[in-house]
């Protein structure tokens, strides 16, 4: 068990720091995007945005802000040396095309088989916001979820079985919280590391059946 719980800042650096060098990856829109403030410049890791770029740089501050330069979740962007422009059906090829390795997207739920549920809680007056997610689920050669383990009342998003409208099924490999890592496996979720909790504590907090790795802790 390390300290915990992560800030989203401690969770983006985890997952930048987790990305293979030269990576072709696709941030998705809020919390996911601050994985590119993380990134070194020797990583070789290669941003794309659906909204037609390629090797995006971190958010963009003060007079570096370019209006018309922005990611998928209108945030002001920077430009890395080699980025490349181009039609939004060429970037969504991109995606359905397999081209992307690494995702990482945030989650309303995760079930233990990997579904995702992230672009509606089936309230009756909560605005759908799927955007490029359904593609990038099964486009991406591995799905990342960041996202807080729980809700403010406690809820579990790590489930059984997504109760969510799912954005894709079978998707995601691994998911990274405020509290733990998770490694989703054909036979078992992993606990790949802990933060400021113990295994047996998680295991009594959520409803799905957990398998500690042998050395907690050891990236």
């Amino acid at each position: 068990m390390n300290t915990g719980p992560l800030s989203k800042d401690q969770i983006a650096a985890l997952i930048a720091e987790d990305i293979p060098p030269g990576s072709y990856v696709n941030l998705g829109i809020g919390q996911p995007t601050t994985v590119a403030d993380h990134l070194p410049a020797s990583s070789g890791v290669v941003l794309h945005t659906e909204n037609g770029m390629l090797n995006m740089g971190p958010a963009a501050v003060g007079d570096d802000i370019d209006p018309d330069l922005t990611n998928a979740g209108k945030i002001p962007v920077t430009e890395l040396p080699g980025s490349a422009y181009f039609h939004h059906a060429d970037s969504f090829a991109m995606m359905r095309g397999g081209h992307l390795d690494v995702c990482v997207l945030g989650a309303f739920q995760v079930s233990a088989t990997g579904d995702l549920a992230n672009w509606h809680t089936g309230a009756p007056d909560a605005i759908p916001a799927v955007g490029g997610a359904m593609d990038l689920a099964i486009g991406a050669k591995q799905i990342f979820v960041m996202m807080t383990l729980f809700t403010k009342d406690g809820t579990p998003k790590l489930v059984p079985a997504c109760t969510y409208p799912l954005t894709g099924a079978g998707c995601v490999s691994r998911v990274y919280t405020d509290l733990a890592v998770f490694d989703i496996e054909p036979d078992a979720v992993v606990v790949r590391d802990t933060f400021g909790i113990t295994l047996p504590e998680l295991a009594n907090r959520l409803d799905v059946p957990l398998r500690g790795r042998l050395a907690m802790g050891d990236r």
